[in-house]
């Protein structure tokens, strides 16, 4: 986990992201548990019902589920689920965006994708 950047989203928002990026990162294993929202808040220096309210976000949305006593876990699923999730906001945010100012400039779906194919020989 990293320092929180307050970028102006809420910061339960950016708390539920984090745990997001670390199930798609592999640092949380569907079925592993999630620190609790002690820790959280601990290691954030927020108040633990903010950090309750990110992890519960998850749960609303089926990636974390609660065993009962003992703690929050990694729903089977998870990551599959966000990794989904992940693909169609970059495709609304960045793609569906690009698409748009390449029509403005003129640049045909050809040239769009040889300048994407000329990022890509980076790698």
């Amino acid at each position: 986990m990293g320092p929180i950047i307050d970028d102006g989203r809420p910061i339960f928002m950016q708390i539920a992201e984090k745990i997001e990026d670390d199930i798609i990162g592999g640092g949380l294993p569907e079925e592993s548990q999630v620190p609790s929202t002690n820790q959280f808040a601990s290691f954030y220096q927020i108040n633990p019902a903010t950090a309750a309210k990110g992890v519960n976000l998850l749960v609303d949305q089926g990636i974390l589920y609660k065993k009962r006593g003992i703690g929050m876990f990694v729903a089977t699923g998870a990551k599959e689920k966000l990794v989904e999730k992940r693909k169609e906001q970059f495709y609304e945010q960045y793609v569906i965006t690009m698409i748009h100012e390449a029509k403005k400039l003129g640049i045909t779906i050809e040239q769009l994708t040889d300048m994407v194919r000329r990022e890509d020989e980076w790698s």
